[in-house]
């Protein structure tokens, strides 16, 4: 879920970028390759199974209408104990958020995607931070994240 920055201090060498603004996906530097897609329309990612190290949302999960199916594709595309990060602020647009998103605080907001996470069934233990030092002036940012159980023990 991308756009025209990836908010990476130093980017991966590769980086598959998936949104549903072809230009703006073209105007992201850091990607090796670009993936139009609206994960709203349709939920199923459109790459292999454990095709993936680590995949990050970084502030759209508050936009999507289908986030558990949405979690369980991460699941299957990601390699066993690699890691799913979702981030997230206080800021959206209150017009494309879903209703829940807006009715809760940021702790309620952290609730939602560690939920997200169990009920996805594929992830281990979740783990939640606020990423900004408390009183930081700006918008907050959390962190919610959990690695990708083996299906095969």
């Amino acid at each position: 879920m991308s756009s025209w920055v990836s908010h990476f201090r130093t980017p991966p060498s590769e980086l598959v970028v998936l949104g549903m603004n072809a230009a703006e996906l073209a105007a992201n530097p850091a990607a090796t390759k670009r993936v139009v897609h609206d994960l709203n329309l349709d939920p199923v990612l459109p790459f292999d199974d454990a095709e993936f190290g680590a995949v990050t949302c970084c502030v759209s999960v508050d936009y999507l209408t289908r986030p558990v199916a949405v979690f369980r594709e991460v699941g299957r595309v990601l390699r066993a104990g690699g890691l799913f990060v979702v981030t997230f602020s206080n800021r959206c647009f209150p017009t494309k958020a879903v209703h829940g998103w807006l009715a809760t605080s940021d702790e309620g907001r952290v609730g939602i995607v560690a939920e997200y996470f169990r009920r996805a069934g594929c992830f281990g233990a979740v783990t939640a931070a606020l990423c900004t030092p408390p009183h930081t002036p700006g918008d907050p940012l959390y962190g919610v994240w959990a690695a990708r159980l083996d299906p095969d023990p």
